[in-house]
């Protein structure tokens, strides 16, 4: 973050100091020097956090449901774990309801529900239930932010041992294998990508 005066400066935004009127491309085109001589700064950018998650930087919020009492009365705060499985089923019902008329429908001529759609929501129930269920088992909010947010690809790794630049394998003083990690190849020589198991379970894909 660049400050001038102890305020902060934006990249592309004009800026007046002492009477003089800086268009918005100075600091894109000026020299280190030049924004020393006018007294510009650079400082670490205050801590970020995810507002959905926690109260403050290292301030997690409620992950559990918890009941106390105050002034002699019970008082329940909803923790992120309720408040995300409901959103769960926000969701499934968002999936469902462009064909919910196929039901009513079928309902009122008495005619059968095509079976592609009786499959396809009975998935996104299925799929509701069990991201419900991965969000009740979450650890804590870090377990819980990566479950439903975290990267759906990690790449598969082995270990093998060090080779030098002959190819022999690289040993240590006492004649022990120099071991390291790296990507494990298929045999088109590619990356191999495997699913993260902590990533909640992905909605059926619409029909």
């Amino acid at each position: 973050m660049l400050k001038l005066d102890n305020k902060p400066l934006s990249y592309d935004r004009a800026f007046t100091h002492a009477g003089i009127q800086y268009p918005a491309n100075w600091l894109r085109l000026s020299s280190l020097e030049e924004r020393n001589a006018l007294g510009i700064t650079e400082v670490a950018n205050d801590p970020t956090y995810d507002q959905r998650f926690y109260w403050g930087v290292d301030n997690p919020k409620q992950l559990n449901d918890k009941t106390e009492t105050v002034d002699g009365e019970e008082v329940k705060t909803t923790g992120l774990k309720t408040l995300w499985s409901a959103t769960q089923g926000e969701i499934a019902a968002s999936l469902l309801a462009p064909s919910d008329w196929r039901i009513i429908k079928a309902k009122e001529t008495g005619t059968n529900i095509p079976s592609t759609w009786k499959t396809y929501r009975a998935a996104v129930r299925t799929a509701c239930n069990t991201r419900q269920t991965e969000i009740g088992n979450a650890a804590d909010v870090p377990a819980l932010i990566e479950l439903l947010f975290g990267q759906p690809i990690v790449i598969k790794t082995k270990e093998q041992q060090t080779t030098d630049a002959d190819g022999n394998g690289v040993v240590d003083s006492d004649g022990k294998a120099v071991m390291e990690t790296v990507n494990d190849l298929d045999s088109d020589g590619n990356i191999q990508n495997i699913a993260n198991p902590a990533i909640a379970t992905a909605w059926p894909t619409p029909i």
